[in-house]
């Protein structure tokens, strides 16, 4: 399992960036790795997706697990339920995973990944995941990813908000 790490913050919720919600480290998938092992590493990471780096570390695209997919379909024996487990590229071959010998991330990865700057507002943030029509954004400087901000990491960040506000509200009523 990854181990992430969340700066604490003090900040008013509107004055949060990139830098206080992203989870670091990240981990990476190297453009040249089978997209079988791809697929593994994002399941035993248990990620929804990854950014993808060149030989240099530079971030050349993204590679999501919303792109596989598990057919209702059990093979072998179905006490066990394996299914094959298929990735669909971005313009629309699927692709058996068990079949997928020679098949490398740099050729179904997602390219131009939707990055923001560590200093990017929470609600910038949000714009920029709503009008890409994704679920995270890299945080990244000078090509480089430093951090990922997820849906889930603003979720987390009105969450506490809300309970900030609750127990402000709650000690209010005590006085």
């Amino acid at each position: 399992m990854q181990i992430t790490t969340k700066r604490a913050s003090t900040k008013p919720f509107l004055k949060l960036t990139a830098a206080d919600l992203m989870s670091v480290p990240i981990v990476t998938i190297p453009y040249d790795m089978l997209l079988r092992d791809a697929g593994r590493l994002l399941m035993q990471q248990a990620i929804s997706g990854a950014p993808v780096v060149d030989a240099n570390g530079n971030c050349v695209g993204v590679l999501s697990a919303a792109d596989f997919i598990a057919p209702g379909e059990p093979r072998g024996d179905t006490s066990e339920k394996q299914t094959d487990i298929s990735f669909v590229a971005p313009w629309g071959e699927i692709i058996n995973l068990e079949c997928s010998c020679g098949c490398v991330v740099r050729d179904y990865m997602t390219e131009g990944p939707v990055a923001v700057s560590p200093r990017a507002l929470i609600g910038q943030i949000a714009e920029t995941m709503i009008d890409a029509h994704i679920h995270r954004v890299l945080v990244a400087e000078n090509n480089r990813s430093c951090g990922i901000v997820s849906s889930t990491d603003l979720m987390a960040a009105i969450a506490a908000a809300a309970r900030k506000r609750s127990r402000r509200g709650a000690q209010r009523e005590v006085s």
